[in-house]
């Protein structure tokens, strides 16, 4: 298709590929058909916008951090079966739906342009997995069990509730197990759109690994099983990836009593390993019996906190959690959890510091539960205990203690959801110490009664609860409903908030009589009435989300459909954006920082042209593509929100401002010293940071007295304490932002077209180290520039290469580097100090071999006293040990030496040219620049040229030359003497060969018949007497010669 396009600002010598899958768009309204609402929609310019967010992949070893985006619009595109003008057409939007390697899981989010109908924003999930195959005749099958089509209701009903397994944010496969009576677990890859069922509840994993457009192997399609000989008796869930792998513990029983396997997932490949390694932790902890009840893994300390149940025949049993350091392999107890409840005595929370009284009740750990934003920890059991050190305890009394927690439901943002033993649902907002109840509750009566109301499908009087789970930070239920006889499981919204208002509006609701008859008021606990943020800087700096823009080819039809041709021009187009993304990380910069430049590089003059074209509507193949509808977005705005995340390098700081209009009477005067008054509000805003001594908050109070209403400046800031330096998105940091309104929680909330929303509690992640998206380049354009001024001159190699200029080895080096934001589009100059090291080298691309750490050394280091240098600086400042120089921009350059036991030594030319040599170089800043928490490593070839030989090669070289030249020479002399006599030797030579053939030709002549004999006789006769006369006149010319 593209090569028809002869007119288009493309390169028709390019390979335009695309993307296997297209995504078909359509809306509904209930009641309303829906070809009518997409007709009407494209009618009246509705056009979705679809914003593709790739996850990013979990082995960062295999694949680079990032965090990108690719925003299309959609194209109207008719349905097939045809119809009868092209306006009134069924019709849906098509977009491409990219995959990209290394990433399984995408998020799409599927939006209006703002013309036409409103329609309200969509969000779902996209993977890629192995567990669908086509078999022969084009039929799927799965390869890990069976597709449920019919639930089987003894699965389902009046069976305990259970706990859903993933990675959070990560994995695009939901677990379930506890199938009663069945050695089954339920997938689901589509968020509970539909089921698969697996045959197994043993330790198993399976072999095929999610296919990636790069694999060629699809997987066995087969279990393994791991830990064969190991009675398991529980599987505690890692909900967090680190180091480029997934984790899992499973906890044993019998001979490994008091041991943890500790499982590494790297790749779909599953490794187990006993902890601790030494002892186990009952001989750790110096007690007989004891048995591990929970562990958790805290990826960013590479620890272990286990809940441990001892049996002590003199003392009872008691519970302890254990911390175990997996890299030290030390085990140490870090708290021992009290026998009894304690009494709070009316209090909404207790600090447990030893002194205080305890009830009869026995605490019964169960669990515990690991926030690693917040370093927060739970341990919940008939009780719920709060820690933010691992080691003092606050314990929250609105859990009632008759109550046992069955497990804990995080959203990782702030908010949790409890599941007792009897399928009661409690909420609580991290930061605070309220519980509320949300079912059963009165809230939640009347919400049902409500959606009853309205017919809700979601809902029925026959229902069991399966599990309950966060997804984009909102709660939801699997329930299985009966309705006439016939069973379903169904995902729905658990609306937190909604629950709260009502239970809200039931319990602060006021009669008062005025006049003749009873009015009704509710007291409203929130303390203000508007609560906004602003000031919001540019969430992409922060957030580190790339985001390129597509738009569909203008189709020069007069209805505006596409066809297919340009459906697959626009599936060309976006797969070679996303390709020239992926190629755009290279070291050697190009002179405009943007993966885009390339492609249109050498089109832009002509735009005018191609737009004359289109508007004429002479494009060829009726299709025209704007060069400015493919390109990076570098501007996204800020949308009056917290952004998602937060990315902080060293010293970075994020401001932003929060206003609030007060409830009643807001301000308040207090006397100071002499007669003068300071005006406060009582409005309190409280910030919780999860790690005080790595990040720093600033509160600035602004009074704005004649609107009622207070706006509070906030500034979080790096204190450059708690973070090395590492290579960019490599071993972040995790840690968190908790802001909140003082008296908010569980009482403020906005309307929104979505429903309500909490207000007051802000929660934000937030990351210390390199962020995503920050490189260093080799700035090529500038260094050659500068090398031409320094040196007075630049000579290129004899065979050009645009790609890799070279360099001059006589000439001093001066290198510069970039340091680029591919995030923000930022370009600049590298201020920071680095090393520069040389790790392998070759005459050639194709002989470039890797040196050894020793040789590195040897080659690199001013201390080396074995002539092995390849090049020196006249700068003084080296590393501290002090091995290796240490380089900046303003450096004095670099002058190429080649010692004699150096590989560039001596190098063997292979033409007429000066030998050339391929450097491989090694740029990093680690350890040398304290300006930034990246290790910036570039590694990038360099081809230096005119090598000198050695004096012994070279006089070998000129012997070699000299006795060729003086040998011609010598040919030539000895040529020009002995010419005349060979020109007479030839002529001579000539002669006697005339003079042979001629004889032969005489002698050879026989007679045959009578008849020509005399005739014969005569002419030989004549001939001899003319050869003769022939013969002698010559003889008389050669004597008279010599004369």
């Amino acid at each position: 298709m593209f090569s028809q396009l002869v007119d288009a600002p493309i390169n028709r010598d390019e390979k335009y590929l695309g993307f296997p899958y297209y995504l078909k768009i359509n809306y509904t309204c209930k009641g309303k058909s829906s070809e009518a609402l997409v007709r009407k929609g494209h009618l009246t310019g509705l056009k979705p916008v679809v914003l593709v967010t790739f996850q990013s992949p979990v082995n960062f070893h295999h694949w680079k951090i990032e965090q990108l985006q690719i925003q299309m619009e959609a194209a109207p595109f008719p349905n097939k079966g045809g119809c009868a003008t092209e306006e009134v057409c069924a019709m849906s939007w098509y977009t491409p739906m990219p995959v990209k390697n290394g990433s399984v899981l995408m998020r799409v989010d599927v939006s209006s342009n703002g013309l036409g109908p409103f329609v309200p924003k969509q969000r779902f999930q996209v993977n890629i997995n192995g567990f669908l195959q086509r078999q022969q005749g084009d039929t799927p099958q799965f390869t890990v069990g069976n597709e449920l089509f019919h639930l089987i209701p003894r699965y389902f009903v009046n069976v305990p509730s259970r706990p859903l397994w993933y990675t959070v944010d990560q994995s695009p496969v939901l677990i379930l197990g506890g199938i009663p009576e069945e050695k089954s677990i339920l997938l689901t890859d589509t968020s509970f759109k539909d089921f698969f069922l697996v045959e197994n509840q043993l330790v198993y994993y399976f072999t095929g690994t999610y296919i990636t457009l790069h694999e060629s192997n699809r997987g066995s399609g087969s279990w393994v099983r791991v830990l064969a000989k190991e009675c398991i008796k529980k599987l505690c869930p890692v909900h967090f990836h680190s180091n480029g792998s997934e984790y899992i513990m499973a906890l044993t029983t019998g001979k490994n009593e008091g041991y943890v396997h500790f499982g590494t997932i790297t790749d779909g490949r599953v490794s187990f390993e006993l902890l601790p390694r030494k002892q186990s932790v009952c001989q750790g902890i110096q007690v007989v019996n004891c048995s591990i009840t929970w562990a958790i893994y805290m990826e960013d300390h590479h620890r272990l906190l286990l809940l441990v149940e001892i049996e002590d025949p003199a003392a009872g049993k008691r519970f302890q959690v254990v911390s175990y350091d997996l890299v030290s392999d030390y085990l140490a107890i870090l708290y021992t959890i009290p026998e009894f409840i304690p009494d709070a005595r009316g209090l909404e929370f207790l600090m447990i510091l030893g002194t205080e009284s305890y009830t009869n009740f026995p605490m019964v750990p169960k669990g515990m539960s690991y926030n690693p934003y917040n370093h927060m920890l739970f341990i919940w059991g008939n009780f719920l205990l709060q820690s933010y050190d691992n080691e003092n305890f606050i314990y929250l009394l609105d859990f009632p203690k008759e109550l046992s927690i069955k497990y804990l439901v995080n959203s990782f943002r702030g908010e949790m959801a409890i599941v007792t033993e009897t399928e009661e649902i409690w909420y609580l907002l991290e930061g605070s110490h309220r519980v509320y109840k949300l079912f059963p509750s009165e809230g939640w009566e009347v919400y049902v009664s409500l959606q009853r109301m309205h017919q809700s499908s979601l809902h029925a009087p026959n229902e069991t609860m399966v599990t309950l789970f966060y997804e984009d930070s909102k709660l939801y239920q699997l329930v299985y409903l009966i309705n006439d006889q016939q069973g379903r499981l169904v995902k729905r919204l658990v609306p937190v908030e909604q629950l709260l208002m009502y239970q809200q509006l039931g319990n602060r609701y006021i009669l008062e009589r005025q006049g003749g008859h009873l009015t009704l008021s509710f007291s409203n606990l929130c303390p203000f009435t508007v609560m906004r943020l602003r000031d919001l800087p540019n969430p992409q700096i922060y957030t580190r989300q790339e985001r390129y823009r597509a738009r569909p080819p203008r189709v020069l039809e007069a209805s505006g459909f596409h066809t297919r041709n340009s459906l697959a021009v626009y599936q060309g187009l976006v797969y070679y954006l996303l390709w020239l993304h992926s190629k755009y990380y290279k070291p050697y910069a190009d002179p405009v920082h943007d993966p885009t430049w390339r492609w249109w590089k050498n089109k832009k003059q002509d735009h005018h042209y191609y737009f004359y074209l289109a508007s004429n509507w002479q494009s060829a193949g009726n299709v025209h593509i704007d060069m400015a509808s493919y390109e990076k977005i570098y501007d996204l705005k800020a949308e009056h929100e917290l952004p998602e995340r937060i990315f902080l390098d060293k010293g970075a700081s994020y401001r932003f401002s929060i206003f609030l209009s007060v409830r009643g009477h807001s301000f308040k005067s207090e006397a100071q010293s002499g007669f003068s008054f300071y005006l406060r509000s009582r409005l309190d805003l409280g910030l919780v940071l999860a790690h005080p001594h790595c990040i720093e908050a600033v509160v600035w109070q602004e009074l704005l007295i004649n609107r009622n209403s207070v706006l509070f400046w906030v500034t979080l800031s790096d204190k450059k304490a708690c973070f090395d330096q590492g290579i960019s998105g490599h071993h972040l940091m995790k840690t968190s932002m908790l802001i909140k309104v003082v008296g908010s929680a569980g009482h403020c909330f906005q309307n929104t077209y979505q429903g309500p929303r909490m207000q007051g509690n802000l929660m934000v992640p937030m990351f210390i180290g390199c962020p995503p998206g920050k490189r260093l380049a080799f700035d090529i354009t500038y260094t050659l520039q500068y090398n031409r001024q320094q040196n007075k001159h630049y000579f290129d190699c004899v065979h050009v290469d645009r790609e890799m200029p070279c360099f001059l080895f006589r000439d001093i080096f001066y290198p510069f580097f970039l340091i680029q934001d591919l995030v923000t589009g930022d370009s600049g100059s590298f201020q920071g100090s680095y090393v520069l090291k040389v790790v392998g080298g070759g005459p050639t691309l194709d002989t470039i071999k890797e040196y050894s750490e020793e040789d590195i050394y040897r080659y690199n280091s001013p201390l080396d006293k074995t002539d092995s240098l390849i090049w020196t600086t006249r700068n003084a400042t080296t590393t501290e040990d002090p091995a290796f120089n240490i380089l900046s921009h303003q450096s004095l350059g670099i002058e190429w030496l080649c010692l004699e036991n150096s590989p560039c030594h001596d190098t063997i030319p292979h033409s007429i040219f000066a030998p050339e040599f391929f450097f491989k170089v090694l740029v990093s800043n680690r350890g040398v620049d304290k300006s930034t928490y990246c290790d910036y490593q570039l590694t990038f070839l360099l081809h230096i040229h005119g090598l000198p030989l050695s004096a012994t090669r070279a006089l070998f070289i000129l012997v070699v030359s000299a006795s060729i030249f003086l040998g011609l020479v010598v040919l030539y002399l000895i040529f020009c003497l002995l010419l005349p006599v060979m020109m007479k030797a030839c002529n001579i030579l000539r002669w006697k060969i005339n003079n042979l053939i001629a004889s032969e030709s005489y002698y050879s002549s026989t007679s045959s018949s009578m008849i020509f004999s005399s005739a014969s006789r005569t002419r030989s006769r004549i001939g001899s007497r003319i050869s003769s006369r022939i013969i002698s006149k010559m003889a008389e010319e050669k004597t008279a010669k010599p004369e």
